[in-house]
């Protein structure tokens, strides 16, 4: 089942183009005298270069396997040695993970997706542990707050996203969870431009007005108690289509795995949650819209 699962990312693929960034990150770096310490050693020393342990953390979010451990204990160390000629142990591979930090965010930038004009934005909480247990909990203290949706309370971080109608990553944001979800969007939204539809927790007369200087329309459900006002038809539709960002999240969760109580630092916790939206955008089919325009049918044959 698990080798199944894994095919569904291309590992080649995500090496290949892991390594180049890598190599023209290093490059860049080594100029600016940055990748050396005082004593001129490299800051990073290891036979596993940060590219493949890139790969193997970006891999992990597409093999099916519930924890890291079981990935590469299992999956990689007896199956992947022909590939990753210099593994290393379980232990060492876990101490070089935070060293992928960043270099996995800036390489997750590099994978947004195109602007096309219709954007879908929302949050989702980020539990680190079950809220009986959020007194006891010590890793996260400081950074991670409550909130509440629907389903309940949660104790832990935000994640803010925003999607195009094709189910591609635009931005995405981590707050703690007690964030107000209208506060990350002007600087979401930097790059946007056409229509960005959101639930009722953005209505702001002040964020609309600020977005809509920048050519991004914010469009929202209206709350019972307001004054309703006439939508245009085609926003109307695309309104309904919100639920697209949350089965984008449900994803991320069930499939990339971004979500669990098992962090034991946040270094490692960071370059899950970063590993996991890079495994979302190799995916080869995402949740989309499916807006592109189709050719019109062929006439049939005319008779004479």
């Amino acid at each position: 089942m698990n080798s199944t699962i894994v095919s569904r990312l291309d590992v080649t693929q995500i090496f290949c183009e892991v390594d180049d960034f890598y190599q023209t990150f290093e490059r860049h770096w080594q100029q600016q005298m940055l990748l050396t310490a005082s004593c001129g050693e490299r800051l990073c020393r290891s036979r596993l270069s940060l590219s493949e342990v890139m790969t193997i953390v970006i891999a992990f979010h597409g093999s099916g396997y519930r924890t890291f451990k079981e990935f590469y204990t299992l999956q990689v160390l007896p199956g992947w040695r022909q590939a990753f000629p210099h593994l290393v142990s379980y232990t060492r591979f876990v101490e070089l993970m935070p060293w992928s930090l960043m270099l996995l965010c800036c390489f997750v930038q590099t994978r947004k997706g195109e602007v096309t004009g219709i954007s879908f934005i929302d949050s989702t909480p980020i539990e680190v542990c079950h809220p009986k247990r959020s007194r006891s909990h010590r890793v996260f203290e400081g950074m991670v707050g409550w909130s509440k949706n629907s389903v309940g309370w949660h104790y832990g971080f935000k994640l803010h996203l925003i999607i195009n109608d094709r189910g591609e990553l635009l931005a995405f944001k981590l707050t703690p969870g007690n964030v107000d979800d209208r506060k990350p969007v002007p600087d979401l939204t930097q790059d946007l431009i056409g229509k960005l539809f959101g639930d009722r927790g953005y209505i702001s007369q002040e964020l609309f007005e600020q977005l809509y200087q920048q050519g991004l329309e914010l469009i929202t459900r209206r709350k019972k108690k307001m004054k309703q006002q006439l939508v245009k038809l085609i926003d109307k539709i695309l309104l309904r289509k919100r639920a697209l960002i949350e089965t984008v999240y449900d994803q991320l969760k069930n499939i990339s795995q971004i979500e669990h109580s098992r962090h034991r630092s946040i270094w490692n916790f960071l370059v899950n949650l970063l590993a996991g939206l890079t495994a979302y955008t190799y995916l080869p089919r995402k949740p989309s819209l499916d807006l592109e325009p189709k050719g019109l049918p062929a006439l049939p044959p005319a008779v004479f």
